[in-house]
């Protein structure tokens, strides 16, 4: 998995039973549907992109927008990317 990942313009990388990635889902309401969502705990590629741009860690959820990933950014955030289509 890359930073200009071609499964779409905005990608979540998350697993099953954070809170953080549930409520983000959540929040994005109607929108969620135009998120490629990717759980690291299915995806070893995506699983090691997480780490490589978290310290080493797999913080979830991290959201590629624009080929920039962001670490848990407020859903409005990604809303407001969403938006510009």
């Amino acid at each position: 998995m890359a930073q200009d990942d071609p499964r779409g313009d905005v990608v979540v990388y998350w697993r099953p039973g954070c809170g953080f990635c549930a409520m983000l889902k959540a929040r994005l309401g109607g929108l969620k549907d135009r998120v490629t969502w990717v759980n690291i705990w299915e995806d070893e590629e995506g699983a090691a992109f997480v780490r490589s741009v978290n310290d080493g860690n797999e913080t979830v959820p991290t959201v590629v927008m624009d080929g920039i990933p962001h670490t848990n950014p407020s859903p409005v955030k990604v809303k407001e990317r969403l938006a510009r289509g």
